[in-house]
Formats: structure tokens, C-alpha cells, sequence
């Protein structure tokens, strides 16, 4: 036993989260946590951070369910970042208006944009209720009745919550791999309105070339500000009449700035991590991450040789080039690092040390069961892989397959009888005919080449072999031009006999019974699989109990502290912040760097700047999600917004380094220094009155 303790504890360190790594949720914050952020710098109460009436957790906001935000004005003005913002700004783009390539600049309340299907939410309140569930016996259940008691529980728990406040919307999560569940009330405000937007060069500067590296100078902010109904203060739905939202506490904004080795914490809503994944479950990402940096790049391809070609096309492609290529990038880092810190063989490692601790306590034998789950990755990995390429090949990529696939599942037809029919909502405005058709003929040829196993090959591929000599760009042609899928105006009717006939309707069904195939055969491990990931993480609790553990994350609201730090690779020193000179040195190669090319009005801008800090490193915790969460001091303050992390720890999704690992956030005086000069935003810098 003795032997087994030292073991573990020369290995803890490598596998064990430190007191200042993590996202820990703030309602239970260990206070082990709270004393070393004292430690660190932080100077106020603890009840400053969820309890008070001017905690700063109440000036934090889920960002459209993608981003995270702050509030940093009496009247609801909202920070987040230029990306995040990104298709708000395009959706209100023209060839003759383009906000994306000229910013955007609302001079009064009147000429603030409004935003269909955006929104922000505040969280209230989170809680424990998993002895709750377990009580009424959520252990012993099948998965079917583990699901409908969740349900049924979340139901409850959510009325409850509205006869409180009918303003009041309430979650239930699994946390720590589903051995803990959590109860979260928000409350969402869905009147959100664009105020202010840097032109690209600036917002998105560096672009590809820069994107997930460090040194960065990207002004990655934008401004949006929360409506509210003028009766009650609460939320509305959009009206001219609402006016805007008046907050009981938002974030004071420092102009002090920081140094070295200074306190700060992030708070906001990072999406997903897998920290506590198997060494079997890491190698099924990385093959999934090779499978998505592949298809991403070929798809990409096409899509910029078309937004090159054209401005119209640009302005329709910027956001979904710009986010399918953030995690094409994303997969290509996140599997370099696992290769280049043997991450797999540190997760073996410390398995076989729970294995020693399994044998010598008893504890989780018969639960945890290492060659089971071996096994049983094994056994999927085939229909992992094809699921990844189907995936990436027909999700979200072009109109045709997302029209095609939503006739089979969740198209309301309306009408009665023979005449009951689907309409195709026109959305012209946001894709590209030419752009579309060749993106599907290409992804098309890619599944084909990459997906050998025929069982995994939708029936129409025996139509392209057969009526179009095997070229699927023809093929892709002949739906674009036959299907009434794509035809403006046209009707699709469900009960006639020449529904099935139309070639995007029977590609989508070909489509559809495949999908349900690999959810079938991926269904017939996963719940084995899933349940001993929950197993090894209980386990990992278990053992370490004395120390504290932070869930992974699922989007809700999570806080992250460390300090302002530099990074070092080898002899190399990354430095702690960015300054204008350096910015001026990348605009002067934009000839050459199409990233890097700005206005001429920027540079000057720039150049007049002094040595004005622009970027800079933390040692915050960072995640998708975690986009435009507010990097705050040791008081509280705004210095900052968090927009990306550093290339060489993008492995930190599934294992944090805290070597390595660094959030970079954009400097909030860049922010005002650009709101002010470039801008001249006088009333929005009046209203936020920096400190």
C-alpha cells in the first residue's frame, strides 16, 4: 500500500489539476480555490464572485448560445468579441452597405440593429440536485427511464421556477460525466441590438495565418446593447417601443492596465472539454480530428477560390469559412500536441494506477472495467470514423443537404389531404448557387474516395456510378437543376406519388437512412462506453478526494484564474503582450500577407499609438465558448476579452498544460482606443466611463 502511494503521488502531478487550473463552477467554488486566488491576487470578498448583489457574476451573459459576453453600462451595453459578432454583422451587410468590410457605427439609439434568433441569458442561480435524483433511484434505471426521469424532473423543477418569476428559464446538466447534475436558472433577454463593429481587417486581423497563435494584435471586439420592455425592465420580445435594458450591477472597465504576473480571472461559458476521457477515448478523437482537418480543408478550398471571385459571395461566406476553418485548425494543433506531449501514454499511465488503487481498495470492481471499454472502442471505431466523415461531409455544408435532409426530419408540411405541402423557406441571401453546387460535387467525390467500407455508402452513389459514369459533380449538377428542393417559390407535397421522385428529395432519404443506420450501429456501444468514461471519472474523484475537481464543461458558467504569463518553448520566450509597433510591422507586408492587409487609415491609426498594448497572455483557462468572456482584475475590473488560445496547447480541450497553456485576450484600452479614434463612439465612451 505504501508502494502504491508514492506511485501515485509521482504521477499526480502530471495528472492532477493544480488550484489554479480549471473551470469551476461559482456557486460551490472549493474555498481551497478562493484562498489560493487571494493568493494570487485577487482582493475582494468572496461572496464578490456569485452571492453579493453586485457580484460580478451578474454582469455575465451566455452570448447567443455560442459566445460569452458582459454587461459594462447602466443602459445594457454589451462587450463580446468581433467573431462572435460576426453574423450579426453579416446578416445586415450589402455590396452597397457592408459593415463587415467598413464597421459599423450606430450614432443613436434609433440606428442600433436588431438581431432575429439572437439573444443574451443571465444566469440566476445554479444548484445540486443529484441527491434528488438519486433518491428516486437514477442509478438503478435503463437508459430510456434515466432519460424520462430527467425529464420529468427538469419539468418540475422548471415550473417551479416560473410560478417564482415567469422571466425564469431552468436547466438540468449532467456534470462530472453524469455523476453529479446540476439545476441552472437563467433568465434571457432576446431583444439584442448591434451598436458598434470594427471593419474586418481589424476585428478579424491576422485571420487564418494568425488564428490559435501567438503574437496576435487582433481587435476582436464588438458592441451590441440588451432592449428591454419599458414597463417592467425585464425581457421582451423585439418591439420599436422597447428601450434599452438598465442592469442593477455591470463591469467597471479599467484603463490602469496590468503587468507580469498580475491576478486575472475569466468568467464566461466555455463549451466543451473531455479531461477526464479514457486513453481509448483520446485516440478516437484524434482520429476524428484528422477526419475533420481533412474534409474542412477540401471544402474550404472551394469555398475561397468562389469568395475570392466575388464580393457578393464573400459577404455570404465569411461566417461559415470563418468558423468551419477555426476548428479545421483547431483539429490539426489539438493532434500535434497530443503527439508532441505523448499525451496518450500519460493517460495509460495514470489508468494503470487507478487499476492498482481499484485492486487495493475494492472499490468500482465489477463497475470499472478497463478491457471492457477497450473492446468496446474497438469495436466502434469503424463506425466512429464514418459517422465523422458523414458528418463533416453533409452537416451544415450545403443548402441542398440540409434542405434535403430536413424534408425526412422536421419539415411541418401544412395544409390537408393531397394537398398538404412543404414550403422552402428562401434564404437566397445567404448562400451562393455556384459556390453550393460545386462544394456538394467535391465533398461528394471526397466521401466516396475516403469511405471504402460499402455498407457506409449512401444508395445514390449506385446512381452516380450508374446514370453519371461515377462523376459526382455531374450528379451534384443534376440535383441543383431537377430538384424542387432548390426552386424558389416551389411547393413540395408529402401524399403524391411524385414526391419521392424528385432526385434532392430521394437524395435526402438515401441521406436519412443511412444517418439512422450509424446511429443505430453507434448506439449499440455507446451507452457501454459512456458508462465506463462515468465509471473512470468516479473513480478519479474517488481516489483523490481530498483534492478539488472542477467538472468538464458543458456551457454553463464557469470561472478561471491565474496570472498575466509568458510562455516558454524551448529557448524561445513567447512575451506577455503585444504592442502597436508590431502591429505596424505585419500591416507593412500585407501586400504579400493577405491577413495582413489593413486600411491605410489603420496604419495610421496604429503609428500614432505609441506603444499602446494590444494583446496579451494569461494563464486563464480558455475553451470554445469562452469567446468574449470578460478577463478581469484582482478588484473586479474589465482589462480584457478572451478571444483565443495559444497553438502550442490545443490539446488542453482533453488535457491542460499549465506550461503552455494561455488565453489571449484582446486589451480593453485597445478596445476604447479604437471605439474613440477610429470611432468617434463619444456617447458609448461616456456611458461605459472607463476607470
Amino acid at each position: 500500500m505504501k508502494k502504491l502511494l508514492l506511485s501515485l503521488l509521482a504521477t499526480l502531478a502530471i495528472t492532477t489539476a493544480r488550484a489554479d487550473e480549471g473551470m469551476w463552477t461559482l456557486y460551490n467554488l472549493p474555498n481551497a480555490v478562493y484562498e489560493k486566488m487571494r493568493l494570487e491576487g485577487y482582493q475582494l470578498p468572496y461572496d464578490k464572485l456569485y452571492q453579493a448583489d453586485d457580484a460580478i457574476m451578474k454582469a455575465v451573459v451566455n452570448f447567443s448560445g455560442y459566445c460569452s459576453g458582459v454587461v459594462v453600462s447602466p443602459d445594457g451595453l454589451v462587450f463580446t468579441n468581433h467573431h462572435c459578432g460576426f453574423e450579426s454583422i453579416r446578416s445586415h451587410s450589402t455590396v452597397e452597405h457592408d459593415y463587415m468590410l467598413n464597421g459599423f457605427i450606430a450614432k443613436s439609439y434609433e440606428e442600433e440593429l436588431p438581431n432575429e434568433g439572437m439573444f443574451v441569458s443571465f444566469m440566476v442561480e445554479q444548484r445540486d440536485v443529484t441527491d434528488q435524483l438519486m433518491a428516486q433511484g437514477l442509478d438503478t434505471l435503463t437508459k430510456e427511464r434515466r432519460a424520462a426521469l430527467l425529464d420529468s424532473i427538469e419539468t418540475d423543477l422548471s415550473k417551479q421556477v416560473r410560478e417564482q418569476d415567469s422571466t425564469l428559464r431552468l436547466e438540468l446538466q449532467p456534470f462530472y460525466e453524469g455523476n453529479r447534475y446540476f439545476a441552472t436558472t437563467y433568465r434571457d433577454f432576446r431583444d439584442l441590438r448591434l451598436v458598434f463593429a470594427i471593419p474586418k481587417s481589424m476585428g478579424k486581423f491576422g485571420g487564418e495565418t494568425d488564428n490559435w497563435m501567438w503574437p496576435r494584435q487582433t481587435c476582436d471586439f464588438s458592441v451590441f446593447r440588451i432592449y428591454a420592455d419599458p414597463k417592467t425592465n425585464g425581457p421582451a420580445a423585439y418591439s420599436k417601443d422597447n428601450v434599452p435594458y438598465h442592469p442593477k450591477h455591470w463591469a467597471r472597465v479599467s484603463a490602469e492596465g496590468y503587468k507580469e504576473g498580475d491576478f486575472s480571472m475569466t468568467m464566461g461559458y466555455p463549451g466543451s472539454t473531455s479531461r477526464y476521457l479514457s486513453s481509448y477515448g483520446i485516440r478516437e478523437r484524434y482520429e476524428e480530428n484528422a477526419i475533420r482537418a481533412q474534409v474542412r480543408g477540401v471544402k474550404q478550398e472551394v469555398m475561397k477560390r468562389h469568395m475570392d471571385q466575388s464580393e457578393a459571395v464573400r459577404i455570404k461566406y465569411d461566417s461559415k469559412y470563418a468558423q468551419s476553418s477555426n476548428y479545421w485548425k483547431n483539429s490539426i494543433g489539438m493532434n500535434k500536441c497530443i503527439d508532441s506531449i505523448g499525451l496518450i501514454g500519460q493517460k495509460e499511465q495514470f489508468e494503470g494506477l487507478i487499476r492498482q488503487w481499484q485492486d487495493s481498495t475494492g472499490l468500482f470492481k465489477g463497475q470499472l472495467d478497463f478491457p471492457q471499454m477497450e473492446r468496446f472502442y474497438a469495436k466502434r471505431l469503424a463506425t466512429s470514423k464514418a459517422y465523422m466523415y458523414f458528418g463533416e461531409t453533409f452537416g451544415r455544408t450545403d443548402e441542398l443537404s440540409r434542405r434535403a435532409m430536413l424534408i425526412h426530419n422536421g419539415a411541418n408540411p401544412v395544409g390537408h389531404g393531397r394537398r398538404q405541402h412543404i414550403n422552402i423557406k428562401d434564404n437566397s441571401d445567404t448562400w451562393d448557387y455556384d459556390t453550393d453546387r460545386e462544394t456538394l460535387g467535391t465533398l461528394l467525390r471526397n466521401y466516396r474516395e475516403k469511405v471504402t467500407d460499402e455498407r457506409y455508402l449512401p444508395e445514390f452513389y449506385k446512381t452516380i456510378d450508374e446514370r453519371f459514369g461515377g462523376d459526382c459533380q455531374k450528379y451534384a449538377d443534376f440535383l441543383y437543376s431537377k430538384s424542387r428542393l432548390m426552386k424558389k417559390g416551389k411547393r413540395l407535397y408529402p401524399n403524391k406519388k411524385s414526391f419521392y421522385k424528385d432526385p434532392g428529395v430521394k437524395f435526402g432519404l438515401d441521406l436519412t437512412e443511412l444517418y439512422a443506420d450509424l446511429r443505430k450501429e453507434f448506439g449499440t456501444v455507446r451507452d457501454t462506453i459512456n458508462q465506463q468514461e462515468r465509471y473512470l471519472c468516479a473513480a478519479k474523484l474517488r481516489m483523490e478526494e481530498d483534492m478539488p475537481h472542477y467538472s468538464d464543461a458543458n456551457f454553463t458558467m464557469r470561472l478561471s484564474y491565474g496570472q498575466v504569463k509568458e510562455y516558454r518553448l524551448g529557448n524561445m520566450r513567447s512575451g506577455y503582450r503585444t504592442t502597436a509597433p508590431s502591429m505596424v510591422a505585419k500591416m507593412k507586408t500585407g501586400d504579400t500577407v493577405e491577413d495582413y492587409k489593413v486600411e491605410p487609415e489603420m496604419i495610421d491609426l496604429m503609428q500614432q499609438a505609441g506603444d499602446m498594448p494590444l494583446c496579451f497572455l494569461t494563464t486563464n483557462d480558455i475553451t470554445g465558448g469562452n469567446s468574449g468572456s470578460p478577463m478581469l482584475d484582482g478588484k473586479n475590473r474589465l482589462i480584457g476579452l478572451a478571444f483565443d488560445g495559444n497553438w502550442d496547447s490545443l490539446s488542453s480541450d482533453i488535457f491542460f498544460d499549465s506550461q503552455l497553456a494561455r488565453c489571449i485576450g484582446v486589451d480593453i484600452r485597445y478596445v476604447l482606443y479604437m471605439m474613440d479614434k477610429w470611432g468617434h463612439a463619444d456617447r458609448l465612451i461616456r456611458e461605459i466611463n472607463a476607470q
